[in-house]
């Protein structure tokens, strides 16, 4: 598996918009992300933790690999 970059949550939600996902609600800090049954969390800070960040491809059932070519 290769190694997540440090991003910012803005540049994840560009690559999940890329890889097809759509924002559906924003709750503060947090963006709510849905591509058909998946959905994902993503907080827009800064500098995502990169332990947050594979939880959130978990959660989102995208491999590093995809999300560091979507991005």
């Amino acid at each position: 598996m290769p190694r997540l970059p440090r991003v910012s949550g803005a540049e994840i939600v560009r690559a999940l918009e890329r890889l097809g996902f759509e924002r559906v609600r924003q709750s503060g800090s947090h963006v709510i992300m849905r591509r058909g049954s998946k959905g994902c969390v993503v907080p827009l800070h800064g500098e995502v933790k990169t332990g947050t960040l594979a939880g959130l491809l978990r959660q989102a059932d995208i491999s590093p690999s995809d999300f560091i070519a979507a991005r």
